[in-house]
C-alpha cells in the first residue's frame, strides 16, 4: 500500500453515509465501510476541536479508497464546528451527554482559551442522548458494533485509556505522546464510558497543544496507517 499521489489529495474521496442530522439539520457523515465489526475513528466532537478533523481529513486523503479499513467520521459536531464553539447549537457539551450510567445534569465549566481564565459554561443537556449527534452516533455504533472507538480530541497531548490495549499501545509507540488513565477534571456522560459499558474498548488521542500544520505533518501519517487497518481488529 502506498500514499494517494499529492495531486489526487484535494477531495475526500471515500464513500460516505449518512447517519443522521445535527440540531440545525447539517448531516452527519460516516465515511468508508460500513461492515460490521468494524472499528471506528472520530474527530470533533468538540467543535472548538477543528485540528482533529484536518488531521483525520489529511490522513485519508492520503489512503486510496481501496485500501481504507476502517470507517471514520471528520466531524461528529458539525454545528459547533461552523459556529465555532464547543458545544453544540443547543450549548450542550456532546461529549457529556452519552447515555453512559454515570450520565447527570450539571453546569460544565470550560476555559475560553488556554491563556485566559474567562470561563464558558455548558450543560450536558436534558436528558442522557437528548442531543441529537450523540443519538445518531449511539445508533451508528450499535449497527456497527466496533471492537474499538478512537476519538480524537485536543489539547492535552497524551494517549487516555482506563486500561491499556492494543490500540493505545500502538499509538504510544507511534506518537510518543504519554499515556494517562484519566484526566483530572470532572467528567460523566462521556463516549468512552459508555462505550466500555458495552465492551467496545475506547481510546482518546487528544493532541498536543500545536497548529493544524503540525496536527498534519506529525499526526495525518500515523491516522493514515491506522485507517489502513494498521492496529488488529481485536484492539485489545
Amino acid at each position: 500500500m502506498s500514499d494517494v499521489p499529492l495531486p489526487q489529495r484535494g477531495l475526500v474521496r471515500h464513500p460516505a453515509t449518512e447517519y443522521g442530522r445535527s440540531r440545525r439539520g447539517v448531516p452527519l457523515e460516516v465515511l468508508g465501510p460500513l461492515d460490521r465489526g468494524l472499528p471506528l475513528v472520530l474527530a470533533a466532537i468538540h467543535g472548538n476541536e477543528s485540528e482533529t478533523t484536518v488531521a483525520l481529513s489529511a490522513a485519508a486523503r492520503m489512503v486510496a479508497v481501496e485500501d481504507l479499513r476502517v470507517p471514520f467520521v471528520l466531524c461528529a459536531n458539525p454545528d459547533a464546528a461552523l459556529l465555532g464553539t464547543r458545544g453544540n447549537a443547543a450549548g450542550v457539551d456532546l461529549n457529556r451527554n452519552f447515555p453512559s450510567a454515570d450520565w447527570e445534569g450539571w453546569t460544565v465549566v470550560s476555559h475560553w482559551s488556554s491563556e485566559t481564565t474567562q470561563v464558558v459554561e455548558l450543560s450536558t443537556g436534558s436528558a442522557a442522548a437528548s442531543e441529537p449527534e450523540v443519538a445518531a452516533l449511539v445508533a451508528l455504533v450499535e449497527r456497527l458494533a466496533p471492537p474499538w472507538i478512537l476519538s480524537l480530541h485536543a489539547p492535552i497531548g497524551a494517549i487516555l485509556e482506563e486500561r491499556p490495549s492494543t490500540l493505545g499501545d500502538w499509538l504510544v509507540e507511534r506518537t510518543r505522546l504519554r499515556r494517562l488513565t484519566k484526566v483530572t477534571y470532572r467528567t460523566t456522560g462521556v463516549l468512552d464510558g459508555w462505550a466500555a459499558e458495552r465492551g467496545i474498548v475506547p481510546v482518546t488521542l487528544e493532541l498536543p497543544r500545536i497548529t493544524h500544520d503540525r496536527a498534519v505533518v506529525e499526526y495525518a501519517p500515523v491516522l493514515a496507517d491506522l485507517l489502513r487497518g494498521a492496529v488488529p481488529p481485536a484492539g485489545s
